[in-house]
């Protein structure tokens, strides 16, 4: 699969560090990449269910494009979110609509993270998608 240019670059930045450790430092680096859904806008709209923190995505179209905004009680909750910011934010809904979850899995981000996590990153992943289909019908 073809990937947006900034995930292609965020793929191989993640991809050249070894350490999971230090990957799990990136993640949570990446949370300041969040456009910030104030948490009064929060509901079970918004909700992504089956995430193990509190978290909350909502998408619209802007000018045509792709804007996710979110936020999370956790900061690698909030950092997952960033990493899929750059991955969509900007695209035209069907390219984004594309994207697969397994660039998670190249980026080797999912190895560093424990079952649940994964599974919420998932969950995330799916919400996002849906929302995208909502708003090209």
């Amino acid at each position: 699969m073809t990937y947006p240019t900034q995930l292609v670059e965020l793929i191989e930045e993640f991809q050249d560090v070894e350490d999971q450790m230090e990957r799990l430092e990136m993640v949570f680096e990446m949370a300041d990449e969040v456009v910030v859904l104030p948490v009064d806008s929060w509901s079970d709209t918004t909700r992504i269910v089956g995430c193990q923190s509190e978290a909350h995505v909502y998408v619209v179209l802007q000018e045509g494009k792709v804007l996710i905004s979110g936020g999370a009680d956790s900061q690698l909750v909030q950092g997952l979110m960033g990493i899929l910011t750059i991955a969509i934010n900007g695209s035209a809904p069907a390219q984004a609509l594309l994207l697969s979850p397994d660039f998670a899995q190249e980026m080797g981000i999912l190895n560093s993270l424990s079952p649940s996590r994964s599974n919420g990153f998932r969950n995330m992943f799916d919400k996002v998608m849906l929302e995208i289909r909502g708003l090209e019908a």
